[in-house]
């Protein structure tokens, strides 16, 4: 018997430390939630979990930048409605004035009448924006078409929905500046009026072109949203799995940890008293 070395306390104390630091790694578990708390717990899973939370953020933003571009669609949609209704109106004065029981005083008024809501339209064009980006024209300021809308619905740079051309949606786009300068005159003839029915039935056209497809652009959005919704549900339910405790197990193994590491101290005193056996030989 020797008492220099005490072998068995020091395998007693060696499973303790052990025993004491998975205590320690279980108890960060169940305190914080995770199962994966530093890279030296699972250095290949938080590879993964932290991948696939990239890639859950990414769907989050694309969401988002998703709901703006609905939005924007909807401000442009409706905006090209109004100077739809406006279109139908100017078309109704103009089949006014081609009747003969219209007085020349009428066509005067009607002539007024046409060119404050052609005005109309050109403040729409104007002043219909998202968030300081003017939409049926290129600003407040430039009448000229607007530049296809390309709205980052995805991970990667291609991951993108277009719009499929450009808008003018004012008096110079539309095609109706003709019948703008003839009704500034303040007086318009039946002809005149008659020969620029087709003008607007052509400025309808077109503006229903552009609303179509920002109705087509708005579908794909949302169709696109709601697929993106549910591949972000699943790559997070993926990251749980890896990054995510289970505490039942993880509360098992704590008291299973907290059983051994009694044990392994009850261990180390007996280990410490056999050495006393010792003084018996020297009696």
């Amino acid at each position: 018997m020797r008492i220099n070395t005490n072998v068995n306390s020091l395998n007693a104390q060696e499973s303790a430390a052990a025993t004491n630091s998975t205590l320690r790694s279980s108890l960060e578990k169940l305190s914080s939630g995770l199962k994966i708390n530093k890279a030296s717990d699972d250095a290949s899973g938080l590879s993964i979990a932290d991948k696939l939370r990239t890639q859950a953020s990414s769907l989050g933003q694309s969401i988002e930048n998703g709901n703006s571009a609905s939005a924007l669609t909807q401000i442009a949609d409706k905006a090209m409605g109004e100077q739809s209704n406006i279109l139908d109106i100017i078309k109704q004065k103009l089949l006014q004035a081609t009747t003969a029981t219209t007085s020349a005083e009428g066509r005067s008024a009607i002539a007024n009448d046409v060119s404050k809501l052609l005005d109309q339209v050109n403040n729409i064009a104007k002043q219909t924006n998202y968030n300081g980006q003017t939409l049926l024209q290129t600003s407040a300021t430039s009448l000229s078409a607007t530049s296809a809308l390309t709205f980052q619905m995805g991970e990667t740079s291609t991951d993108v929905i277009k719009t499929s051309g450009a808008i003018q949606a004012n008096v110079t786009g539309l095609g109706t500046t003709s019948l703008k300068t003839a009704v500034d005159t303040g007086a318009i003839t039946a002809t005149m009026a008659s020969s620029q029915l087709g003008t607007i039935d052509t400025a309808l056209d077109t503006l229903n072109g552009w609303r179509s497809d920002f109705g087509s652009t708005q579908n794909q959005i949302e169709s696109s949203i709601r697929n993106m919704a549910t591949a972000q549900t699943n790559i997070k339910a993926a990251e749980s799995v890896i990054r995510d405790v289970d505490y039942a197990q993880e509360s098992a193994n704590f008291n299973k940890q907290n059983i051994i590491a009694q044990a392994g101290t009850y261990a180390m005193s007996q280990a410490n008293s056999i050495q006393q056996n010792v003084m018996r030989l020297l009696q």
